[in-house]
């Protein structure tokens, strides 16, 4: 079979050795000319990389990649069409998959889960958007095996296959310049459970109303959590789950209350999965810190506490930080600006002005100052720097000893760093050097 690779970069590659693998016809397609790719591998690169893509039989899309921009070239393509986890779901050999989606907490639901289930004795293979294509490790998988994939709305725009455990975590607007409406990037996450069946499990965010309605759309069984049935805060600060006590909240390693959700998923998804024993859910939860950039303590210097929070790429995820770090601080926000709503981005930085300061840098200060100004929030300082030494320096400067600094953006990083981990890695690098 001839097919094509549309974008070659990390699940391009994964995807073009799978169906290699497999004997078909490979062609690599991507925008950048200068790409190098194997010479085992045809190549349609540039301009012209979408053009007459209807010869080939099948068109595996990257997942960044909208399907439309590929059938305004190619009309009649679309049932050739897919993706890397769509060929995973369709061939995985085992039933034992759960997948995770949502705009805040899902990577570290994602991981939590992981973690339980292996503390338990399973072999568990995490995968998705979390940085391995599953197709790097299908062959490697027997049937009794756990896959946890965390998954994107760019992944599951056109998903055709659901998990045998679905679990939608707090949702609220982002990617609208991908999805074009908010009521699109809500349709995309619910693909991850409008194919289960009447056997499977449908977990949702108990209070939440989008995470509930993208649910709803399955024909399983629905269990929120943060409420019972499933995993919920007792009124003891305990997690609590079909009557059995997990731990008490403030032994949790993750910092900030949001967090007290992501445990509360994690705990129901593998609740479901027959994992009832309450010793290595505990362990777990007690002794993970978190995953790099969220809410991650750099160190202390100067009698300043620096925390990494780059993955907060959207307003909420930055919120979340300034309720979760205690005390003075610092809030690093701002970058490049996707349109999202940043009324209540400002209300809740005025509500903390007792205790915060806020330093505004990149392309959305000026809209975001903007929002500010006008519920008579007046005291954010905007930078014009360019590079994190200087928006550090004057973090540092603004906080004085005793203060936290949070580089907690609310913005994605592509006005000034090339992704979340870089814009991340800046911070400590220069943290570090203190």
């Amino acid at each position: 079979m001839n097919i094509a690779i549309v974008g070659y970069a990390t699940e391009g590659k994964i995807s073009a050795q799978y169906f290699a693998g497999l004997g078909h016809n490979i062609t690599i397609c991507d925008k950048n000319a200068e790409i190098e790719i194997p010479e085992t591998y045809a190549r349609q690169c540039g301009d012209a990389y979408l053009n007459d893509l209807d010869r080939f039989e099948l068109i595996v899309r990257t997942a960044g990649m909208r399907p439309d921009v590929i059938l305004d070239k190619n009309p009649g393509v679309k049932s050739k069409m897919t993706t890397a986890v769509n060929e995973f779901m369709a061939n995985t050999p085992t039933h034992n998959v759960i997948g995770v989606t949502g705009t805040k907490g899902k990577g570290t639901t994602s991981t939590l889960i992981t973690k339980m289930l292996e503390a338990r004795g399973s072999t568990v293979w995490l995968g998705g958007n979390i940085g391995r294509s599953p197709l790097e490790f299908i062959n490697q998988i027997k049937p009794d095996d756990w896959v946890v994939l965390e998954l994107s709305s760019f992944q599951l725009y056109d998903l055709q296959h659901s998990p045998h455990i679905a679990v939608c975590v707090m949702i609220v607007p982002e990617h609208l310049d991908w999805h074009g409406s908010f009521d699109s990037y809500v349709q995309a996450k619910t693909q991850l459970f409008q194919h289960q069946t009447s056997q499977d499990i449908a977990i949702y965010c108990g209070g939440n109303d989008k995470s509930e309605q993208i649910a709803t759309t399955s024909p399983g069984k629905k269990i929120p959590y943060f409420q019972a049935p499933g995993a919920f805060i007792n009124g003891a600060s305990e997690i609590e789950i079909d009557g059995s006590i997990i731990c008490k909240t403030s032994e949790l390693k993750l910092i900030g209350k949001h967090n007290w959700q992501n445990a509360c998923a994690a705990v129901t998804a593998v609740w479901q999965a027959g994992l009832r024993d309450v010793g290595p859910i505990k362990s777990v939860l007690t002794n993970f810190a978190g995953l790099p950039h969220r809410l991650e303590l750099v160190r202390e210097a100067k009698g300043v506490r620096f925390y990494n929070d780059s993955f907060a790429a959207t307003p909420d995820a930055a919120i979340a930080a300034l309720d979760a770090i205690p005390g003075k601080k610092v809030m690093i926000v701002g970058g490049f600006d996707r349109g999202l709503p940043l009324a209540h981005f400002a209300q809740a930085l005025k509500d903390h002005a007792d205790s915060t300061q806020v330093l505004m840098i990149g392309d959305s200060a000026g809209r975001l100052e903007r929002e500010c100004v006008a519920i008579g929030f007046e005291q954010a300082v905007v930078s014009q720097a360019r590079t994190m030494e200087a928006i550090v320096d004057k973090a540092l400067y603004m906080g004085g000893e005793g203060a936290s600094v949070v580089l907690s953006p609310g913005f994605a990083s592509f006005d000034m760093f090339k992704n979340f981990e870089d814009r991340g890695n800046q911070f400590k690098e220069v943290v570090m050097n203190i």
